[in-house]
């Protein structure tokens, strides 16, 4: 006889706002409670959890986190609770203020995300911010950055795997062309970044390699003290590998005298439903040491917890 496999029961939203509702009562706050039941959510799931915590208790979960909860811990929950759409629309927001402002982060948000996650992120900076993000980096921006930049928060990629190989061939001369002479912010080598699918764009950068002999990345490099093409070159690993890329900034982020926080939460509260587990193969294949073991080394508390609980979630 046939035996019945009872499927988990789903995590139920009104028994979670009211455990995160009674881990911040009394003297001290709960804070594995806290970890316990968001870091194991999905978003879906943290966004419905956050409705009925309004609802039920009159004030936003993200608030009651900002007063109950401090420092790197604070901003790990914070981030990782926002809806991915709203939390890039943050994270673009600071990047793009005086003194938080970050190149890098619009970079990882233009060419890193979807088409639709983008155009989502989007939608909710208009709603967060009363702007477009496309208006505020260019008025944080000046020069080869803003040419770079304004193309690639606005673009809307298409996502097919269909290659032209005729055209490949054809932008990579143009791209080749333009790295030959210098010419780095040229509008066609932009448009060509800033507007392919990502599988053409890896076609016609296999082409390059092919033809020319050498990666673009390499011959990006031809000034390795020059911001403007290290940004370049992150674009297009963003684009065509992107464990890679966000290997390198969590492996600068922990290698680091004194851990860089701020990288490190952002890595992984942004990654922990996408690639997390492509990200941990590409750190151990490079360094060596598992990811959750680099964490542990340079990481204490509640906030080690978290990163540790997010960094092993299976959904990714």
């Amino acid at each position: 006889m046939a035996t019945l496999t009872v499927p988990a029961a789903l995590p139920d939203a009104a028994e979670d706002a009211e455990q995160l509702h009674k881990a911040f009562a009394g003297w001290g706050t709960n804070e594995d409670l806290i970890i316990t039941i968001l870091a194991h959510r999905n978003a879906a799931q943290r966004k419905l959890i956050r409705e009925v915590y309004t609802s039920t208790y009159g004030e936003d979960l993200l608030k009651s986190l900002d007063k109950e909860l401090t420092s790197d811990f604070e901003r790990a929950v914070h981030l990782f609770t926002l809806d991915p759409a709203e939390r890039d629309a943050y994270l673009a927001n600071e990047a793009t203020k005086k003194f938080s402002s970050s190149n890098w982060v619009l970079i990882e948000i233009a060419c890193t995300r979807s088409s639709e996650d983008l155009f989502h992120a989007r939608r909710a900076y208009h709603s967060l911010y009363k702007r477009s993000i496309e208006e505020d980096v260019a008025h944080h921006t000046s020069g080869d950055y803003r040419k770079l930049l304004v193309p690639l928060v606005s673009s809307y990629r298409y996502e097919g795997p269909e290659v032209n190989t005729s055209l490949a061939k054809s932008e990579a001369k143009i791209l080749h062309e333009k790295i030959s002479d210098k010419a780095y912010a040229d509008e066609e080598l932009i448009r060509i970044i800033a507007t392919r699918s990502k599988a053409q764009l890896g076609a016609t950068l296999n082409h390059y390699n092919n033809e020319y002999g050498n990666a673009i990345t390499k011959d990006l490099k031809a000034d390795p003290k020059d911001d403007y093409l290290k940004l370049l070159r992150a674009t297009i690993k963003c684009l065509t590998c992107p464990e890679k890329y966000f290997e390198k900034v969590l492996r600068l982020a922990i290698n680091k005298l004194g851990t860089d926080e701020g990288a490190l939460t952002r890595v992984v509260t942004t990654r922990a439903e996408v690639d997390m587990q492509r990200i941990k193969e590409e750190y151990y294949r490079r360094n060596s040491v598992p990811l959750d073991r680099a964490i542990v080394k340079d990481t204490h508390g509640d906030y080690e917890k978290m990163l540790l609980e997010l960094v092993g979630r299976s959904d990714a």
